[in-house]
């Protein structure tokens, strides 16, 4: 006799495969917002040409009891279900199907042309109806009895077929199916949720040290404070502080990186650890523990929240070094190996060794420096630099602590290889920096967009589109002056719903490099205290704003899953579409990529996809002018010049139906 493991029924029919969406066969969970939707597909058949019923079945890791919505066909044996995620933390989700004897009854019945094969099929189906009677209660159970006599009675033929494919019969049988040979998929699938800023979020990156009024020469938490109502009147909503804590004298970089500070130089924030204290104290020039939570609670009143840096790194001075040497590799001579990427070196900085045998309380000492921060009010978090630490490690972390405190958000600055970045966003990271800063041209736009929303990377990765950090100043930036400041901003802002900017430098338009080549900033603010006057005449701060309340004010600039980008016949120009789920709000974005020069071109638009009407014409609304186009048809001339527009961002208004709505819109 042969046995087959995986059949516990013989009996079982149905098949169903290809379950989607899933992040590695369900190793890792898909990731979702709070108040999304997931949208599920599988392949589901059986043998013959009986009907099926599938259902998409879900909920919530802390609940034990199932919820099921229908799923469709949608051809080919596919079918789709979706269901809201209302809650944040993890959500579980599969598919079962079944064989539907009524569904398939009533089919059959409905092609039947003979009296005598219609009678017969009748008896048939109220057999159907007490079985389904038997499993119902109530009103239900009574009223499938009585549509089964009624198929039994010796009255008209046609009254009877009548009632069979009544809409009430089949509403009230399909409450009832016949399960008992269900087929369940093997294995269920897991849907991260976050909460709404995971989805959406705008970022200004700030240090604290640099926020001086008067002649002071080190800023505080205080005194950013008076800066927090400028930030978020330009609508931002998260306040992105690099490393607070006290900063390594041994080694310390001098202005420009230079190897030997001098006196009054401050060192770099990610040279973490002096005698003050290391990753759980505060720099004590910036203030108190209590101030800096005084700043929190001031962001959080304006409603914005406070990201801060977390880098698994210690200077020569870190309390660490001394309380726990096994934490730290020794080179040959004895001395701690300091931090390098040759050719670049970080003498003030040594890394943590991950393969010390003493791993575990290490992991734990890391894990409580993120729940001493979340206890100060701190909810978001960037990483520096993760992919340098085990993925073992960041897996279990975020997984810990996530159970705790589910509403907590990380960004992973990973600059490398997209395996890793992507292994990182499956590891747990719920934002992730990109390569946008590198992506320049329309080619490497489009193609770049195309990987991140079109493929399977979607469902766990989520942008954070940066055009300029204190780490890199592109030579896009350095080249192309005001302009290309403003291209970069409404491309990163609208191509993607989680953005930011290294704030001041990129207000006043800072762009000028170390040295040829490079993508360090002169006089970089890593090294020493800048007092930035960003209310300058030339600072991009009303620009910055108009773009940020676009943001807000329209949803589908709130989503990366909707993105289209559009046939422009000139390289120079680049257009793309975004939308929310039910089309409510459409925009256009048309970008000038050429910082120097005016460029046109013919744009063509996909008007059945959009939903416009060729025969009448429709309304542009570009929102950061205010000015409104009437265009009509799939191809319209569109002109771009950097002394004027540099871009549009339309609002798409389908239809000008009279010459009243004609007046109106202009």
């Amino acid at each position: 006799m042969i046995m087959i493991a995986d059949i516990s029924d013989g009996r079982q029919r149905a098949v169903i495969e290809n379950l989607t969406p899933n992040v590695d066969a369900g190793r890792f969970p898909v990731k979702r917002s709070l108040g999304e939707q997931l949208v599920a597909e599988a392949t589901v058949f059986a043998d013959g040409h009986d009907h099926l019923g599938v259902v998409l079945q879900y909920r919530h890791a802390e609940t034990a009891d199932w919820q099921e919505t229908p799923m469709q066909a949608l051809g080919n044996d596919r079918w789709r279900g979706a269901f809201a995620v209302d809650r944040i933390g993890t959500w579980h989700y599969t598919v079962t199907a079944w064989v539907d004897d009524f569904s398939t009854w009533r089919y059959e019945l409905s092609r039947r042309e003979q009296a005598d094969d219609i009678a017969l099929a009748l008896l048939s189906g109220a057999e159907l109806m007490e079985q389904a009677a038997s499993r119902a209660a109530g009103e239900h159970r009574d009223r499938l009895s009585g549509w089964a006599t009624a198929l039994r009675a010796d009255t008209a033929l046609e009254d009877r077929t009548a009632l069979a494919l009544s809409d009430a019969v089949a509403d009230t049988m399909a409450r009832y199916p016949d399960r008992r040979l269900a087929t369940r998929y093997f294995r269920e699938y897991r849907v991260v949720v976050d909460r709404e800023r995971a989805r959406f979020s705008t970022w200004y990156e700030l240090f604290p040290r640099s926020c001086i009024p008067g002649s002071d020469t080190h800023g505080t938490f205080d005194d950013c404070k008076g800066r927090l109502a400028e930030i978020a009147a330009m609508g931002f909503d998260i306040i992105y502080l690099p490393p607070i804590h006290p900063i390594g004298h041994t080694n310390r970089k001098g202005r420009n990186n230079t190897l030997v500070a001098e006196p009054g130089d401050p060192g770099s924030p990610w040279a973490i650890g002096s005698e003050a204290g290391g990753h759980k104290a505060v720099h004590p020039d910036l203030g108190s523990l209590e101030s800096f939570r005084g700043f929190v609670d001031s962001a959080r009143g304006l409603g914005m929240e406070v990201a801060l840096d977390i880098a698994f790194q210690c200077s020569p001075d870190h309390p660490y070094v001394k309380e726990h040497p096994q934490w730290f590799r020794r080179r040959p001579d004895g001395s701690v190996q300091y931090a390098e990427n040759p050719p670049k070196k970080y003498q003030d900085i040594y890394p943590i060794y991950f393969e010390t045998d003493d791993w575990q309380a290490l992991w734990e000492e890391l894990k409580s420096v993120f729940e001493f921060w979340i206890e100060q009010g701190v909810l978001v978090f960037r990483v520096d630099n993760p992919h340098t630490k085990p993925f073992a490690f960041w897996e279990w972390l975020i997984t810990e602590i996530r159970q705790q405190h589910p509403e907590v958000l990380f960004l992973a600055e990973a600059f490398a290889r997209p395996s890793i970045m992507y292994r990182l966003a499956k590891l747990g990271f719920t934002q992730s920096y990109t390569y946008f800063t590198w992506r320049n041209t329309r080619w490497e736009i489009t193609h770049y967009l195309s990987e991140l929303t079109r493929t399977e990377v979607r469902e766990f990765f989520r942008p954070n589109f940066w055009p300029n950090t204190p780490d890199i100043l592109h030579e896009y930036l350095q080249f192309g002056s005001r302009p290309a400041f403003m291209t970069r901003l409404v491309l990163a802002s609208t191509l993607a719903a989680n953005y930011g900017i290294y704030g001041p430098a990129y207000e006043l338009q800072e762009r000028e490099p170390r040295e040829f080549g490079s993508e360090e900033y002169l006089n970089s603010e890593k090294y020493e205290v800048r007092r930035w006057d960003t209310g300058r005449a030339e600072s991009l701060r009303d620009f910055i704003s108009r773009v940020n309340h676009i943001r807000r004010d329209h949803p589908a600039l709130q989503q990366d899953l909707n993105l289209e980008f559009y046939p422009v016949d000139n390289e120079q120009i680049i257009c793309y579409g975004k939308w929310n789920e039910d089309r409510t709000d459409i925009i256009i974005g048309l970008v000038n990529l050429d910082p120097y020069h005016r460029q046109s071109g013919w744009v063509e638009l996909p008007l059945e996809t959009l939903d416009i009407d060729s025969h009448h014409p429709y309304q542009m609304h570009d929102l950061l002018t205010g000015a409104r186009y009437l265009w009509n048809g799939a191809r319209n001339y569109v002109e771009l010049d950097p002394q004027g527009a540099q871009a549009h961002i339309f609002h798409l208004l389908r239809r000008v139906r009279t010459e009243r709505d004609f007046e109106y819109f202009f």
